[in-house]
């Protein structure tokens, strides 16, 4: 053995090496090595949100939730989808469009995401009819409008009271701040309905989240929803 070891030690270091590198590489692309979060918010709209906005509305889920899946902490993830109309001549700017329409599409599949924060809530509910009624379950086949479906942010005293801070932000060389209260002052939140047992994780709690945040407060009953 110990001939054995003197000869071949370096190509078992070696491939002991790559076999934690392949299993890193694996466990990050799936996750394994991060916690899950309790709740997850597809936002879609013609840009993306600045990193600072999108930490702000994390923070302000966050601190209205709770450790849906006790590990110790209170996770909220943004997941950003494009969905603008981009100059039909940049040919990266509609790949890149697409391929976040085909992420949206892999998000609703997969149940990931619980809430949805749209620019254009109608357009969301034309194409996917993934909006849920006032009491959770899924529209009727014939039923693509937005009505009693979807809040506006401002609306939500829960959230559009809170402090949360200012972004700042460089596109193409100019930079770019401001409120992210204002910024998120008109886009529409709403909730998925699930149409088959398949589920988003936390479901049950972020059901609840929701119910506390649109339809306790009374005097929000009748004054928030969004119509057409």
């Amino acid at each position: 053995m110990k001939n054995w070891w003197y000869y071949y030690k370096w190509y078992v270091i070696c491939g002991a090496i790559l076999i934690l590198i392949l299993i890193n590489l694996i466990g990050n692309a799936f996750g394994w090595f991060k916690k899950a979060p309790d709740i997850q918010i597809a936002y879609i709209g013609k840009t993306k949100l600045p990193e600072d906005t999108v930490a702000a509305l994390e923070n302000a889920f966050a601190s209205l939730a709770d450790d849906y899946n006790h590990d110790g902490e209170t996770r909220i993830q943004v997941n950003q989808f494009v969905s603008g109309s981009p100059d039909a001549n940049d040919a990266d700017a509609l790949s890149y469009q697409q391929a976040s329409m085909v992420a949206l599409m892999g998000d609703i599949n997969n149940c990931e995401s619980y809430f949805f924060l749209m620019e254009t809530p109608e357009d969301v509910q034309k194409e996917f009819q993934v909006l849920a009624m006032p009491d959770g379950s899924c529209p009727d086949d014939t039923d693509f409008s937005t009505d009693n479906k979807v809040f506006q942010w401002k609306t939500c005293r829960s959230l559009s009271e809170k402090d949360l801070g200012n972004y700042t932000t460089t596109l193409f060389g100019q930079t770019k701040s401001g409120s992210n209260q204002e910024l998120l002052a008109n886009l529409y939140l709403g909730r998925r309905c699930f149409y088959n047992k398949k589920h988003s994780r936390h479901a049950e709690e972020c059901s609840e989240l929701w119910n506390t945040l649109f339809y306790k407060p009374e005097k929000h009953k009748n004054s928030v929803f969004h119509h057409h």
